[in-house]
């Protein structure tokens, strides 16, 4: 099997995103050795932000510990030393010999290894402006800057993204418009085209926007191509999460494949390659 990096339809290229750091869906979250084997292959992956008491950035999805790691209580409440102690865990919970990384840690695992030109990490901000102060946005633009050539970064927060990526000039910007509830009101009201001019005026200088791949299907279910609406504004979309790759998720996936998503984020790369031939 080739790498599970992308798939091509039609002079298309999709590219699979690596959620969580996973090439399959087997694998254990944020591993260090899967994201540099996809940064090596050149391929997109996702890692999660979250702050930390030391205005840190954890490498964890979760605002607490239980479910990920071996550690207990909030991020928010425990030490970058502390974090470094801790395990993850595998999807069955049982602690695995990989420890919990800091971005500080990951961005020196990029700096030591190699590195495709095409590569693309994904920095998906868990959090809201709130917690963003001045201690934190130095801390993200001392780890990232020498490897920001290589990163978006991302939330649902636009004023969030703004500050990270003011205190990093030239990283990408990726913004997260899926909320159910605006979604709904302008599927409903017939104003899609409204949703994506508010999506992109949310952040002008977007790179990438991530919609959950339901928004993507039930717009062409109405007869709104929401992909070439947001490409028509020189955006490039990503459709989340494709968690594992069957015969329901294939007939989902050869859709958003038909309507030229740019970015497929699954669990299960490997599976997906395989299971659309």
């Amino acid at each position: 099997m080739s790498d599970p990096i992308l798939i091509e339809r039609n002079g298309h290229r999709t590219w699979l995103k690596w959620h969580r750091g996973r090439r399959k869906a087997s694998d254990p979250v944020f591993t260090g050795a899967r994201i540099l084997e996809a940064m090596r292959l050149g391929a997109s992956i996702e890692v999660d932000l979250v702050v930390t008491a030391d205005k840190g950035f954890a490498v964890l999805h979760n605002l607490t510990l239980e479910r990920e790691t071996t550690g207990h209580g909030a991020v928010a409440a425990s030490s970058d030393a502390m974090l470094r102690t801790l395990q993850l865990r595998d999807n069955d919970g049982a602690p695995i010999a990989d420890k919990v990384m800091l971005l500080d840690d990951l961005c020196a695992l990029m700096a030591q290894g190699t590195v495709h030109p095409d590569a693309l990490l994904q920095l998906d901000y868990k959090e809201d402006e709130t917690v963003l102060d001045a201690r934190a946005l130095e801390n993200f633009a001392r780890a990232t800057g020498p490897v920001a050539r290589n990163m978006i970064v991302s939330s649902g927060s636009a004023a969030a993204i703004r500050m990270l990526t003011d205190a990093v000039p030239g990283m990408q910007i990726g913004f997260d418009p899926s909320d159910e509830h605006v979604f709904k009101a302008a599927l409903a009201d017939g104003t899609l085209q409204g949703f994506v001019d508010d999506a992109v005026a949310a952040l002008p200088g977007s790179d990438m926007i991530y919609l959950a791949w339901q928004i993507v299907t039930l717009s062409a279910d109405v007869g709104f191509d929401i992909v070439e609406a947001f490409h028509q504004q020189g955006k490039r979309v990503d459709a989340w999460t494709i968690q594992v790759a069957n015969a329901e998720t294939q007939a989902t996936v050869a859709r958003l494949l038909e309507l030229k998503v740019d970015q497929i984020t699954t669990d299960d790369p490997e599976g997906l390659v395989a299971l659309m031939g």
